[in-house]
């Protein structure tokens, strides 16, 4: 089978995308796939000059590859190096090299990849791709529209409110701790704590450089989870346990800063509870193939809440997801050709 490896792009997220990219690529190089790893955004050599027999080359795509640095990355940096100014998301051969694959594993993460605009464009283009679709991709990035849906299904998440660029909050008004974040970030880039009254102008402030909507939650005090779902099936509950400050951006991808235990340490009831609502969050979205949902237990009463549902989740050797599938004696490239066999459903 011809793979291409999607990954890169310009959201926040690029470093991540490109760390999931590069292990998936030797993963299923690993299980005899004819693999290529690309950047959406940068591409392959020039413009109108495709090479039909890239999928031929020995060539190792990832070799050049970093690890995922403590910070997001410079964009400006990665933008200078289009030669045509980078007007279009696709750099140069994209879409003609994904158009001869007979699959494209979409290893993208955040605005441009994880939002349904990627996915929408393959769809035009007759164009096969790894996840669910441009619609449920679309309502979950969006956690303004996500929690909407949440609330019609009766599933339980923090309670909140969406502010739009050029709308004021009064801080008196918010009860503290609180939460605020980019309504479409993810890998906690745009999210802050927020103590108290005197701390939101400023978290406002920086948030709304991520994006034109923010979310102002209540902060919920206690355990963190996550359960991943393949076709509608919860997979093993894991518990994420940052060793100091939440679950940010440096916890997420420096190796050592968090304790994950999968399976989390749960009664039946609570991992029941957990799956169970994974579950209903896949199926009130409209999910295909895989996904991944995050979740805040209240230390006080066990209460159960949803933060938000992760349509492309990380598989960087960090990542929850591959924890989780060995958990249940799923080696990391016996997951990724899961994903690409359940993906292939949607085609059927």
């Amino acid at each position: 089978m011809k793979i291409v490896v999607l990954a890169g792009g310009i959201s926040t997220e690029r470093d991540v995308s490109l760390s999931t990219g590069s292990q998936v690529y030797y993963a299923l190089r690993e299980k005899g796939m004819q693999v290529i790893l690309l950047d959406v955004y940068l591409g392959y050599g020039e413009a109108g000059e495709c090479p039909g027999d890239l999928f031929e080359m020995d060539v190792d795509w990832a070799k050049d590859i970093q690890g995922v640095s403590r910070s997001a990355p410079d964009l400006s940096q990665v933008k200078a190096l289009r030669k045509d100014g980078g007007k279009s998301a696709f750099g140069p051969n994209v879409l003609e090299i994904c158009d001869q694959a007979d699959m494209v594993f979409l290893a993208l993460h955040g605005e441009g990849g994880e939002d349904g605009r990627m996915q929408a464009a393959f769809d035009l283009m007759g164009i096969r791709y790894t996840g669910t679709d441009y619609l449920s991709s679309a309502m979950a990035m969006d956690k303004g529209i996500s929690k909407q849906f949440f609330e019609k299904y009766g599933i339980p998440t923090p309670k909140g409110c969406v502010v739009k660029r050029g709308e004021t909050v009064e801080p008196g008004s918010i009860a503290y701790p609180c939460m605020v974040k980019t309504a479409c970030g993810g890998s906690s880039v745009g999210a802050y704590r927020v103590n108290g009254p005197e701390e939101l102008p400023g978290a406002l402030r920086d948030a709304f450089s991520f994006g034109d909507a923010v979310i102002v939650e209540q902060f919920i005090v206690g355990r963190e989870f996550s359960v991943g779902v393949i076709e509608g099936k919860a997979m093993p509950v894991i518990e994420i346990a940052p060793l100091e400050g939440f679950y940010d951006y440096k916890n997420k991808y420096q190796a050592g800063s968090t304790k994950e235990t999968c399976p989390a340490e749960l009664s039946k009831e609570l991992t029941l509870r957990l799956q169970t609502c994974a579950e209903q969050v896949f199926e009130a979205l409209g999910m295909k193939s895989y996904a991944r949902m995050d979740f805040m237990m209240d230390e006080k009463d066990n209460s159960v809440y949803c933060l938000e549902a992760n349509t492309l989740p990380g598989m960087t050797p960090t990542s929850l997801l591959p924890q989780e599938a060995a958990a249940l004696g799923m080696d990391f490239g016996d997951l990724c050709l899961k994903i690409i066999e359940t993906s292939l459903k949607k085609y059927a």
